[in-house]
């Protein structure tokens, strides 16, 4: 059994701009066909628009507020909203609120770098 707690997860920042804290993948566990990690948006931070050709995502809002953009929808966002990114598709999160926004985001396969190609504004 492979436990995590997310103090003990190193931060990074991923091609997309966001900062992860990786809880399982197949670089920390036995999981190998997904990934889950919290991401953390600071006030007025947002993630650079893109798209991963072979991942899909879901995003679950822990706490904060913000706006969500997958291709031309637009929604706001908060704490128990789960988003759905397909393959392929254009996104970005925003920050909104007056408080840094923590979401986990669940992708399958396991997030990489590579299959992240940031789109033109």
């Amino acid at each position: 059994m492979d436990v995590t707690h997310i103090d003990r997860v190193p931060a990074f920042t991923t091609k997309d701009g966001s900062e992860i804290g990786e809880l399982l993948s197949h670089r920390n566990s036995c999981i190998r066909r997904q990934s889950l990690a919290e991401a953390r948006l600071p006030l007025g931070g947002a993630t650079t628009p893109h798209v991963h050709p072979q991942t899909e995502e879901i995003y679950y809002i822990l706490a904060g507020h913000g706006s969500m953009h997958v291709d031309d929808q637009a929604r706001a966002v908060g704490p128990g909203d789960a988003i759905a990114i397909p393959p392929g598709t254009r996104h970005q999160i925003r920050n909104t609120g007056p408080a840094v926004l923590k979401f986990l985001c669940c992708c399958a396969p396991a997030y990489e770098d590579e299959d992240t190609l940031l789109a033109q504004p």
